[in-house]
């Protein structure tokens, strides 16, 4: 596959990276204002670093747009002139419509994908929806990002909430990551045995519910023993709105996405 990114800020690269890992692509262009920082990846086999979007265009099939919601109607007005019909569009820019894209250069296979930065671990929860021209490459973009995580194709109306609950997401989870690093820290080990065992354990709770199918609290039943620790953090937790502060995060991230997309 020729593909091109278009925008290799963080998003941009971490997509770029999962691409290189997967070794998914015949050739890869990558775009950046400033190719200085990003000039390091021109080392790799087939992969050209370019400040010309028309450029990269010009010489791939697939192209993935990554930048800056404020930037769309600049980039997409360099390169409309440059497309053909079988180019395959996927927009990754947060609130940006399908309508809205075709507004700007017309009738075209467009895909939306929102991917997490996890993309560059190949663990990345990617969602899609297309328009309705773009129904049948839609298993194009579920072919590359399955190489980097798993993938699921959800309506357009529901990609602002993937986009808080995944993309979003990323960093809400990290940060949980970092209250209980801390309070390992605070119960005496170092900080790196601390954020060690508090990965870990994320990552063992995430993997026993995808390969059980379980629900969280079948799980959760397992470990709280009747006047046990287990409940009884649970308890001070949600005592002080563990749950609450959670959902009322979330639903100000979602009422900004919308905000930002108005």
């Amino acid at each position: 596959m020729k593909i091109a990114i278009l925008g290799a800020g963080n998003l941009g690269l971490s997509i770029a990276k999962g691409l290189l890992v997967s070794n998914a692509y015949n050739t890869l262009y990558l775009t950046k204002r400033k190719t200085e920082a990003i000039q390091e990846y021109s080392e790799y086999e087939n992969v050209v670093v370019t400040k010309s979007n028309r450029e990269a265009v010009q010489n791939s099939d697939i192209l993935i747009l990554a930048v800056q919601p404020k930037q769309i109607e600049t980039v997409l007005e360099e390169i409309k002139n440059d497309l053909h019909e079988r180019h395959v569009i996927i927009s990754t820019i947060t609130g940006v419509s399908i309508s809205r894209i075709e507004d700007l250069v017309g009738d075209h296979i467009i895909i939306r994908a929102m991917p997490n930065t996890a993309i560059a671990v190949k663990k990345s929860m990617t969602c899609l929806c297309s328009n309705e021209k773009g129904q049948k490459q839609l298993q194009v973009a579920e072919a590359i990002f399955d190489k980097m995580g798993t993938t699921m194709v959800i309506p357009e109306n529901k990609m602002q909430a993937a986009t808080v609950l995944c993309a979003s997401g990323i960093a809400f989870w990290m940060r949980l990551i970092r209250a209980t690093t801390q309070s390992a820290v605070q119960l005496g080990f170092d900080a790196k045995e601390a954020q060690q065992l508090s990965m870990q354990t994320c990552l063992g709770a995430a993997s026993l519910l995808i390969e059980s199918g379980k629900h969280p609290e079948e799980e959760i039943d397992k470990v709280t023993t009747p006047m046990g620790c287990t409940i009884e953090g649970l308890n001070e937790m949600e005592h002080h709105g563990l749950s609450s502060s959670l959902i009322r995060g979330m639903q100000a991230s979602f009422k900004k996405i919308n905000n930002i997309s108005n």
